[in-house]
C-alpha cells in the first residue's frame, strides 16, 4: 500500500513541476491503457470457468446490485461533472 501512495504523491508532485503541454499525450496514452485493462479483465474473467458454473448463485440480488451501482455511478460523476464545469465559468 505503501507504493500506491508514493506513486500517487511522486505522479503529483510531477504534475504540479512540468508544464502541463508535456502531458497532452499522456491523456491518450491513460485512455488507451484503462480500454486495454478493461478487455484483460474480460478475457480472464471469460477464461474462468467457476464464474460461468457458479452464475445461476449469484442470483437476481446481485444483477440488481451492479445495475444500482453502475447507474450511481454514472449519476454521480455526471452530477460531480456539471458542478466541476460551473465553478470554472
Amino acid at each position: 500500500m505503501f507504493y500506491v501512495i508514493a506513486f500517487l504523491l511522486a505522479g503529483f508532485i510531477l504534475g504540479k513541476i512540468l508544464p502541463s503541454k508535456i502531458f497532452l499525450w499522456i491523456q491518450k496514452l491513460i485512455s488507451v491503457l484503462i480500454w486495454s485493462l478493461l478487455f484483460l479483465l474480460g478475457l480472464e474473467m471469460g477464461k474462468n470457468d467457476t464464474i460461468f458454473s457458479q452464475f445461476h448463485l449469484l442470483g437476481f440480488d446481485a444483477f440488481l446490485l451492479t445495475i444500482f451501482a453502475v447507474f450511481g455511478s454514472l449519476i454521480s460523476s455526471s452530477l460531480v461533472w456539471k458542478w466541476i464545469n460551473k465553478s470554472k465559468k
